[in-house]
């Protein structure tokens, strides 16, 4: 995969990401808090947002003003998003997957412990970047699903 280093690139700070976005620094700390977005944080603690976090946000934003989709709903939908078919975990990995049982909240909101993600970045894990864009996560649910409806065909064929 080729990654666009400027727009991946932490930049803004959280005051100037607020700007840009129209909306006010509580109002992205309330949205990192409730798991929809992991700003890069430098050693002072201090946030920056890239140009993909920017777009990030402003779908996020689509959603909640233009699609009357809560905080709640999004995190719903976020979690829906089969995250071990994308890392392709092992069975094993998903035995201990905190997420994999949870409905409420995106994977990257859990502590992963004994688990593939355990010693992984959240910010550069494919599920999470899904959301980077708004049209990408419709696709990637279509297709896993017709990935997984075609592998149950070809057991199904193999049985025959």
């Amino acid at each position: 995969m080729i990654v666009d280093m400027n727009k991946t690139t932490p930049k803004y700070k959280i005051s100037e990401a607020a700007k840009i976005l129209g909306i006010s620094v509580h109002t992205l700390r309330m949205y990192e808090r409730e798991g929809l977005i992991i700003p890069y944080k430098k050693s002072t603690n201090q946030r920056l947002y890239s140009d993909e976090d920017i777009e990030r946000l402003r779908c996020i934003r689509n959603a909640i003003n233009e699609e009357k989709i809560s905080i709640e709903g999004i995190k719903r939908i976020f979690s829906l998003v089969p995250c071990w078919a994308i890392v392709n975990c092992s069975l094993q990995n998903i035995d201990f997957c905190k997420a994999l049982k949870a409905s409420n909240k995106p994977c990257w909101t859990f502590k992963h412990e004994n688990n593939f993600c355990a010693d992984k970045d959240c910010r550069d894990c494919e599920v999470y970047k899904i959301f980077n864009n708004c049209e990408s996560i419709k696709t990637k649910i279509i297709e896993l699903t017709f990935k997984n409806i075609y592998q149950k065909e070809e057991i199904k064929e193999e049985k025959i």
